[in-house]
């Protein structure tokens, strides 16, 4: 068997680092996409005689069969054809969505293979900087468009999906398959990002409340504008502070659970070559965008002809849809007892949205000409505020029960009614901007 890993194992010659900082280089968003994938069986492809013709296989086996969402790949050719023909604009948002759901897990795995031959801190930077590329490039794609409600809602959704929606399910479904059993966590990585993204709420509250308290709302919109961009640069710098703690001075108190669950014996190794790994992570990219730019363009469309808001598509389906994978291996190992994972997956994905795809979208808009603010409105920024303190209730004693989180999931249910009911045109601005001159109003009365 050794023989037959030789060609990839060694394709960047030798591996860098022992197995132990193999590991280092992991995220609990990389072990939440490992919960998907499936062995590849390579009795078949180690016939073939030709040597390149034998690895190009490989590669194909265990970039696109090696997951249990193998099944979904074909609705990429389907979303490419459907646009190209010109089907029903719903059903082109329809079969990118699910397209994306696989891309994104196989990101996730070929990020991992890379980190093997890269070392610990450049894999976990690598890690970190891919956890959420597809709400990134949704978001850019979005922003190149003009269409920052679109930007906007979707980044919220998946703040509100990740810390309501993955971590109830993951504290309900533990719980419940672990009833005789107590569920612990280490209180102090969620202390870090609850801390994070109290950070970020102040940040999108202080805009909202510039508005509202101003007497005239058009003195106040260049000066909530670069107060944004001024956050934005500030929530940069913490988030790469957060890196630096997460990859170098604190790394134990992202990764214990990891090494006492898999001990020290084991030894990991890459199923494909680094190159290979470059070649299959950017051509990955290349198809999230193609399926990205299906999304946003289609979105409208499919809103007026399934009768929901675009608010309501953008903060709820997209987020569920897009991170199903990711989504669903954070419950797994919820069953497993392992909530260390879970709540790495859940609150590691809403902190990096929050503190580092939401303030980037905001500088790229302004690189672009564009004029984007962190003011998300009142009802959205009130959702989002009101999810953030009730995680840190929540995992403030670092114990849980399936009732905390079916509380988290009837929280989910109460937004989603709210913004399923919430009919706001897309282009919504003239509406907020009288909303908030009445209570300028009521407050200069």
């Amino acid at each position: 068997m050794a023989s037959l890993q030789e060609p990839w194992l060694l394709e960047n010659g030798n591996l860098k680092g022992s197995s132990k900082e193999i590991r280092h280089g992991r995220t609990a968003h990389n072990m939440s996409s490992s919960s998907l994938r499936k062995k590849s069986d390579l009795t078949l492809v180690s016939k073939v005689r030709c040597g390149m013709l034998r690895h190009l296989l490989t590669n194909l086996q265990e970039v696109i069969l090696g997951t249990k969402l193998t099944v979904l790949f074909p609705a990429i050719p389907l979303a490419i054809a459907a646009e190209c023909y010109g089907f029903g604009r719903p059903w082109v948002f329809a079969l990118s969505l699910l397209g994306l759901t696989p891309l994104a897990e196989r990101v996730s795995f070929l990020t991992e293979q890379i980190a093997c031959y890269t070392g610990p801190t450049v894999g976990g930077l690598l890690n970190a900087t891919c956890g959420n590329a597809t709400e990134l490039i949704i978001a850019i794609f979005a922003l190149w468009q003009h269409k920052i409600e679109v930007v906007k809602y979707s980044l919220l959704g998946s703040i509100l999906s990740n810390l309501l929606l993955v971590l109830g399910t993951s504290l309900f479904c533990g719980g419940i398959a672990n009833l005789g059993k107590e569920q612990k966590y280490d209180r102090r990585q969620a202390d870090v990002n609850s801390l994070l993204l109290l950070l970020a709420l102040l940040c999108h509250m202080l805009p909202l409340l510039f508005r509202i308290s101003a007497a005239s709302v058009s003195l106040t919109e260049v000066p909530i504008l670069q107060l944004s961009r001024a956050s934005s640069i500030i929530m940069l710098l913490a988030y790469i502070t957060y890196i630096i703690f997460q990859l170098v001075t604190h790394r134990q108190l992202f990764e214990a659970q990891e090494e006492s669950e898999e001990g020290g014996d084991e030894e990991e190794t890459p199923v494909i070559g680094f190159w290979s790994g470059i070649v299959w992570l950017v051509g990955m990219t290349a198809v999230i965008a193609l399926l990205s730019e299906f999304v946003v363009g289609t979105i409208e469309d499919a809103s007026q002809s399934w009768g929901l808001s675009v608010s309501f598509i953008s903060i709820i389906l997209l987020p569920i849809v897009g991170n199903a994978a990711e989504h669903a291996g954070a419950v797994i190992f919820a069953f497993k007892n392992k909530l260390d994972i879970s709540l790495g997956v859940a609150l590691g994905s809403a902190t990096q949205i929050s503190m580092f795809v939401v303030p980037l979208c905001v500088i790229v808009a302004w690189i672009l000409g564009i004029e984007m603010d962190l003011n998300f409105n009142l009802l959205e920024t009130g959702a989002l505020a009101l999810s953030i303190i009730t995680i840190a209730f929540t995992l403030q004693d670092g114990t849980s029960h399936y009732l905390k989180g079916l509380a988290l999931l009837l929280c989910y249910a109460v937004i989603g009614t709210c913004f399923f009911l919430s009919k706001t045109p897309l282009s919504h601005g003239n509406a907020i901007d009288l909303g908030v001159k009445s209570a300028a109003g009521v407050i200069g009365a």
